[in-house]
């Protein structure tokens, strides 16, 4: 069998669909940041085992979360909002009990949906580390995080779903303000672009090594909103997706302007500028 892990903050909305999901699994763990909603009776009532932490950063959250004594040796992560597919339910003992030693993760395709359509083409990172080992992971970078994995990664092909805007419009863009004030604070301290290897971005071996590089030349580009919304446009294909293709893509590029702007605030600031 596998573990499943829950990470929460005010969930009861999203997490009874995310428990029913997982139901398979007989050992559901809730890590929670303090919710002062129905979370964590919610979770209790499906038998779920519930851990509370004060959250400080997301990188720090999880490495917490990863010290729980799991039951079994491989554990899935997920958050509230996204959905176990019953294809993906029955391949994960299944890639769990057959990995060989080296592996020490799985890489599984997410799908994100918006007004009921899947973003198919406008979705920027449709594969996520989610399937792990226990004691072979370490999650790093406050926001956005990584997971860095002592072993070798593999990839399932069934799908996790990912309900994005299940919370509405407005929950989305106040969780992407408080992100692009951290994104906007890292890129001001440097450790955004640290890892601006073009060579890296291109050939590491590792999937979130490549990740992390292009990324950090992403940061580096002139005129990053525009350009983030015209390769979702037209590179990617979100015109394909229809009117929520085109939503999406504009959110994305105006999550990068607000990234932007702050950063350049933060300079201002620095220098003792007006604001």
């Amino acid at each position: 069998m596998v573990s499943v892990l829950i990470l929460t903050l005010n969930e009861e909305q999203d997490l009874p669909g995310c428990l029913d999901s997982v139901a398979w699994s007989d050992d559901i763990h809730i890590f929670d940041s303090n919710s002062t909603d129905r979370t964590a009776e919610i979770a209790r009532g499906h038998g779920a085992t519930v851990t509370t932490r004060t959250f400080d950063t997301y990188a720090a959250q999880r490495n917490a979360a990863m010290q729980l004594p799991f039951r079994h040796p491989w554990v899935l992560v997920l958050d509230a909002d996204e959905r176990a597919t019953p294809e993906l339910s029955l391949e994960i003992p299944r890639a769990a009990a057959a990995a060989p030693p080296n592996v020490a993760a799985f890489r599984i395709r997410r799908r994100d949906f918006l007004w009921g359509t899947w973003l198919k083409h406008a979705q920027l990172t449709p594969y996520y580390v989610r399937l792990l080992r226990v004691g072979r992971v370490h999650y790093t970078r406050d926001i956005n995080e990584f997971v860095e994995v002592d072993g070798a990664t593999g990839q399932l092909s069934a799908p996790l779903d990912h309900m994005a805007f299940s919370k509405g419009l407005a929950h989305w863009v106040a969780k992407h303000n408080q992100y692009s004030t951290a994104e906007a604070e890292l890129l001001a301290s440097g450790d955004a672009v640290r890892d601006a290897s073009f060579k890296d971005a291109l050939f590491a071996r590792n999937f979130h090594d490549r990740r992390a590089a292009q990324k950090a030349i992403f940061y580096r580009m002139p005129a990053r909103p525009l350009l983030k919304w015209m390769y979702m446009m037209f590179v990617r294909g979100a015109v394909l997706d229809g009117a929520p293709g085109v939503m999406y893509a504009t959110l994305q590029s105006f999550y990068e302007y607000l990234i932007e702007v702050k950063y350049r605030e933060i300079l201002r600031r620095r220098a003792k500028l007006p604001i």
